[in-house]
């Protein structure tokens, strides 16, 4: 990829704002964190030509060679001081480094910047579900997003799903806005049988188990997840709840007693994405019944280590799953827990399902993302394109 205009036949060099990057293990280092680190371990393989410059708040970072890193000195784990340097740090960063293109993986641009750029849109979470935010996070999401996807030169949403909803409550117009899908990291595969017995000794996990995954928090469903499995058969497996602490989980714990299913329902806290593997791998179903995602990681690393899903048929979770997967309304409760037992009680329904999931799977990778990040990238770069931008 080349420069075109005054600087025609000179390699483009690219600058990704990857601030949100955390080497910490919990609740930061998932979501957007894993988009980031995925991208920049493929983005250098699609076109060796492109020259990067990665913005970053933590020191330790290694990436691949054709990488340049520069740690800003301000604490920017820190959301005030992370938006401080967005909007008045980062357009002189972009200016010193002479980035003809900036990408924001997280929502927002610098509005103060001359350098265009594009803007990943991962949800529209903090429009639909802005409890879940932080007073100064929600308002700087509500009104920089809104400001910055309408002077990025390109949008990336992660679904389908995604994109309808910049359009419809952003009024972008859909041909600024290149759907781009998460990949499955290689580690999500079925694991050998004895290391997944292994696995179950060490984490004391018998030998059937539903698993959930994800963070708890109200949008995730995990209250109707429970009360479904309360409507269960007796005899049934455990109910293991994977995931950090997020905010308003106090009615989860409370459900849990007040169906007095604390000897069934096991919350096992956050899991490593060295462990996560092991989680799918050892799980009889994975149930995930949210109520809205922009894309929906779980289900598809289940799937690509043969796990039977059972999941939701809001926002972006069908485009995921496709027909590999069991679907229910995220709010009827009984139609979850008879789904969650049709797969419980049918072993040729679970091997159909893990066939078709290994092969709905196979069809995300992150080097395809990357790919379809660049190909945003040299449509943000073509002449005409600023008309709609910076």
């Amino acid at each position: 990829m080349h420069v075109v205009g005054e600087n025609a036949g000179r390699a483009v060099h690219i600058g990704v704002n990857a601030h949100l990057l955390s080497l910490a293990q919990g609740y930061r280092s998932a979501g957007i964190n894993w988009y980031i680190h995925n991208l920049l371990c493929h983005l250098p393989d699609v076109d060796p030509e492109v020259r990067y410059t990665v913005f970053l708040g933590e020191k330790g970072y290694s990436a691949a060679r054709s990488i340049q890193l520069q740690v800003s000195r301000l604490p920017t784990s820190r959301p005030p001081a992370r938006i401080l340097w967005e909007q008045a740090f980062q357009p002189s960063a972009l200016r010193r480094a002479q980035v003809d293109l900036l990408h924001g993986p997280a929502y927002v641009g610098p509005l103060a910047s001359a350098c265009p750029y594009v803007l990943t849109f991962h949800d529209l979470s903090f429009l639909f579900f802005p409890q879940g935010f932080r007073r100064l996070n929600r308002a700087y999401l509500r009104t920089f997003s809104r400001l910055s996807a309408h002077r990025a030169r390109r949008v990336i949403a992660v679904s389908e799903s995604t994109k309808r909803d910049l359009v419809e409550h952003y009024g972008l117009s859909p041909d600024r806005i290149d759907v781009v899908y998460n990949g499955v990291d290689a580690g999500f595969r079925p694991v050998p049988a004895g290391q997944v017995n292994a696995f179950r000794t060490t984490e004391g996990l018998p030998e059937r188990f539903i698993l959930f995954v994800g963070t708890l928090e109200p949008r995730k469903n995990v209250v109707r997840l429970i009360e479904a499995y309360a409507r269960l058969p007796k005899g049934r497996p455990p109910l293991v709840l994977v995931g950090s602490k997020g905010w308003l989980y106090d009615e989860i714990f409370a459900r849990v007693e007040a169906l007095n299913l604390q000897e069934q329902v096991r919350f096992a806290g956050y899991a490593s994405a060295d462990t996560l593997p092991y989680w799918y791998n050892a799980a009889e179903l994975l149930a995930y019944p949210s109520l809205y995602e922009g894309f929906g990681l779980p289900p598809l690393e289940a799937m690509a280590c043969g796990t039977p899903v059972v999941t939701s048929t809001a926002s972006s979770l069908p485009e995921v799953v496709g027909d590999a997967a069991l679907l229910v309304d995220p709010t009827d409760v009984e139609a979850l827990a008879l789904a969650m037992e049709s797969v419980l009680s049918d072993q040729e329904l679970r091997r159909q399902m893990q066939a078709a999931g290994l092969a709905q799977a196979r069809r995300f990778s992150w080097e395809t993302a990357a790919q379809g990040t660049v190909e945003s990238y040299r449509r943000a770069l073509r002449p005409g394109e600023g008309n709609a931008g910076v």
